[in-house]
């Protein structure tokens, strides 16, 4: 019995360790975004240059997404854990010490490399770790929360730190936590052995998939500033093309394919793969131009703007934990269905921000609808996309779940941002006047109220997709219940 009790005391420390360390990950998405005017203002840089601190980190993160998936299922997924947080680590001291603006932006490419390869190899843990069923839905609803509140998180801290401390400082807070995680995993982590019979690494794969997932996250974040239908906007979008092109026609034929295609045969996998697509392509929108809305228009501090989003990872706190005990009763289908359009609902009700605005009138309730719906999507739309898989598959699922986050937040990102600037040129075109201050604000506003529009619209193509190809998870098939949990 004391042993029993002694070895869940010790699968549950390891839980929060990797959570510890994907929320490394997540938070360094979102945290130099407050920091970005002071960045820009101790290097000089241009906005076209600025925007790289966000985008090479992307870039790498998105790209390298399946290859450290795979890694971690061929050569170990504890040594690739540990690899990625130590690089992860160094990189974050790298870039807090920049001496200048190119320095800083190559080092946030190494830490987003580290994290593609840090992050599916945490998952792949938990799900080696938990058995299917209630016990592992526990455990990824605390890997949900972390996933779906360290964005908001990342708002608020980086607020606090940059305002009292210093934006380098939005690097250095993850020297001190990567060494206690690398430390504390040396001695609590088990040696797990690869289940695959072969090491071959499809190099072939690996390279055509990183360069397509790159260049296309490149064109995407590029082309509301080149335009959708430039030529240098279809010339990437097409290299890209031409290199999963060849990733596709490589895999069909590889000994030993770096994404095997039969994994999409798993129905559930590819549903939740899709639902996350146009989840994360609404909800990064939240963050984006609410910072923007109240920063540049409610005039907002760096630490206001941090403590307005607290409201969002409080909310998802309290229902991602109670996630599993609902997915036990009713699976995870009603609220893959149900969770999207609560989603819709904040986005919509944050699509009518008016110009003179208040927090607790205009924001304060859509953000809770966001908390809500986020804390419930997360937990139930990881559990759906892994439910079923091979362990010896464990780490390539999740990194396909993490790329389709990635690609869903960047082609997000690049819609929303070109639907919010076509719509306040249009604006300011149509006045026939010329535009006072005021109203360039409004239509800056005007342009955030279409982009949550459109927003919307992702949110509740989530659920559609939820509705038509996502098939319940069974609670009476569900082999363990909480009164009988035994982590071996």
């Amino acid at each position: 019995m004391v042993k029993t009790q002694t070895k869940q005391t010790n699968h549950w420390f390891i839980l929060v360790l990797l959570a510890l360390a994907q929320f490394m990950v997540v938070l360094d998405l979102s945290i130099v975004n407050v920091a970005l005017p002071h960045i820009q203002h101790a290097f000089h840089l241009s906005i076209n240059n600025l925007q790289w601190v966000i985008t090479a980190y992307a870039l790498t993160f998105g790209g390298l997404l399946l290859l450290g998936g795979r890694a971690a299922d061929l050569f170990g997924r504890r040594k690739i854990f540990l690899t990625g947080v130590t690089i992860f680590f160094l990189a974050s001291l790298g870039t807090g010490l920049s001496q200048s603006g190119t320095m800083l932006i190559i080092f946030r490419a190494l830490q987003g490399m580290a994290g593609a390869f840090m992050s599916p190899a945490a998952l792949s843990i938990v799900l080696v770790t938990y058995r299917e069923g209630h016990e592992r839905n526990v455990a990824l609803s605390v890997w949900g929360a972390v996933a779906s509140g360290g964005a908001a998180a990342g708002v608020l801290f980086g607020g606090i730190i940059t305002q009292y401390l210093s934006w380098r400082w939005n690097f250095f807070i993850n020297i001190p936590i990567g060494i206690f995680v690398v430390l504390t995993a040396i001695r609590v982590l088990d040696h797990y052995k690869t289940e695959a019979t072969h090491n071959d690494l499809d190099l072939r794969g690996a390279t055509s998939v990183t360069a397509g997932l790159m260049v296309l996250v490149f064109a995407l974040t590029k082309a509301p500033t080149y335009g959708w239908l430039d030529y240098k906007t279809l010339i990437f979008f097409g290299i890209s093309l031409v290199f999963l092109s060849f990733f596709i026609f490589n895999e069909s034929r590889a000994k030993h394919p770096l994404l095997p295609f039969h994994i999409f045969k798993i129905r559930n996998l590819s549903g939740a793969n899709s639902a996350m697509i146009m989840l994360a392509a609404s909800m990064l929108s939240v963050f984006f131009f609410t910072t923007l809305y109240v920063q540049n228009i409610l005039g907002f501090s760096p630490i206001r703007t941090g403590l307005s989003f607290l409201i969002i990872p409080l909310v998802i706190v309290i229902v991602a934990t109670n996630v599993p005990r609902i997915i036990q009763k009713i699976g995870y289908r009603p609220i893959l269905i149900t969770a999207p359009l609560i989603v819709a609902g904040g986005l919509f009700y944050l699509s009518r921000i008016p110009v003179h605005g208040h927090y607790w009138a205009n924001l304060a309730p859509g953000l809770i609808l966001m908390g809500l719906g986020m804390g419930a999507n997360f937990v139930s739309i990881t559990i759906a996309a892994t439910s079923g898989v091979p362990k010896h598959d464990s780490g390539l699922a999740s990194g396909i779940l993490n790329t389709t986050q990635q690609l869903g937040g960047s082609l997000g990102l690049a819609v929303l941002t070109g639907v919010a600037s076509s719509t306040t040129t249009s604006y300011l075109k149509n006045l026939h006047q010329v535009p006072t201050k005021l109203n360039e604000i409004t239509a800056t506003v005007h342009g955030y109220r279409q982009g949550f529009i459109v927003a919307t619209g992702f949110a509740i193509t989530a659920s559609i997709i939820a509705t038509v190809v996502i098939r319940n998870q069974q609670a009476k098939n569900d082999p363990s219940h909480p009164e009988k949990i035994v982590l071996a």
